[in-house]
């Protein structure tokens, strides 16, 4: 049975000894592949795998551990949030373990409302339709506001945003690739007005969501892009378009990042591209055919 996968984003990227804290949490029960943090974004996420009863143990200890150290009433970055531990998503590494990854989402929703005393937000496949940003917009205050109005509720966990850590927003979902495009200068709406070319919600590729942020600390702007789907809108295109929109508004693109790791079938794709050999997929690479037998 292969492990599931989750992919906890944490609101700490700068302070390195709450990084290593968190990280140390979730490793003490499963296996941590990755952490990325950026201190614009203020912002770690974290990789690991394990099975489903070890993932929610880590994931568990993680929350514990971030509801102790990250205080948001000074939290301040350009990605925004709701919780000291952000969302929280259990992704299945294979489709056919969807149920899975949705049965150990659940628990852990369960636990950290009640163990933790913290409230928890479902999405993705456990809430179709709603996503982060459904939460997230306005930040904590006005969450706390649409919860006092009766328009929403947490799903587990009291009524009430912790003070210092807020809530937690916990989900299952396939497979997402995190990728930034690195921009020249100051022009945060010209990065905007690329967000909103690319995106789903805006007439663009479809399964992507893309924000435009300014990056005061590394000095340029950026595309911050996730993409759900990389077979229905595969990188390398949604990359060239960026690109594209980007310097049609006379921007340059400095360079690109990934956030976590990378499906292989997306990889080989863009390989495919690049070196124009057509129907290059995952079938067609030696490790992963062993890995396969």
């Amino acid at each position: 049975m292969l492990p599931l996968e989750a992919v906890p984003n944490f609101s700490e990227g700068r302070d390195g000894a709450t990084i290593a804290a968190i990280g140390d949490a979730l490793a003490a029960h499963a296996r941590l592949l990755d952490v990325h943090s950026d201190p614009d974004h203020n912002r770690s996420v974290y990789t690991l795998v394990g099975n489903d009863e070890e993932l929610v143990d880590a994931l568990l200890a993680g929350i514990g551990c971030a509801r102790e150290l990250i205080d948001l009433r000074s939290h301040e970055g350009a990605h925004p949030r709701i919780g000291a531990a952000d969302v929280v998503p259990l992704v299945p590494i294979r489709d056919t373990d969807a149920e899975r990854a949705r049965a150990a989402a659940l628990e852990l929703a369960r636990r950290v409302g009640e163990q933790l005393a913290l409230p928890v937000f479902l999405y993705a496949d456990l809430a179709p339709g709603r996503g982060p940003a459904f939460f997230r917009q306005g930040g904590p205050a006005e969450l706390q506001r649409r919860i006092e109005l009766g328009e929403l509720a947490p799903d587990f966990g009291p009524a009430r945003l912790d003070e210092r850590a807020g809530g937690v927003i916990v989900g299952a979902r396939s497979p997402l690739i995190a990728f930034n495009v690195n921009v020249a200068g100051d022009d945060l709406e010209g990065v905007r007005e690329v967000a909103r070319a690319v995106r789903e919600r805006d007439g663009g590729f479809p399964g992507v969501r893309a924000l435009g942020l300014r990056l005061p600390r590394a000095d340029h702007v950026q595309v911050s892009l996730n993409v759900e789907d990389w077979r229905a809108s595969p990188l390398h295109e949604v990359v060239a378009a960026v690109e594209r929109e980007a310097g049609a508004r006379g921007l340059e693109v400095l360079g690109a990042e990934l956030v976590g790791l990378l499906p292989a079938g997306a990889a080989v794709a863009a390989a495919g591209s690049l070196l124009r050999v057509a129907g290059l997929d995952s079938s067609h690479v030696l490790e992963l055919r062993l890995l396969d037998e």
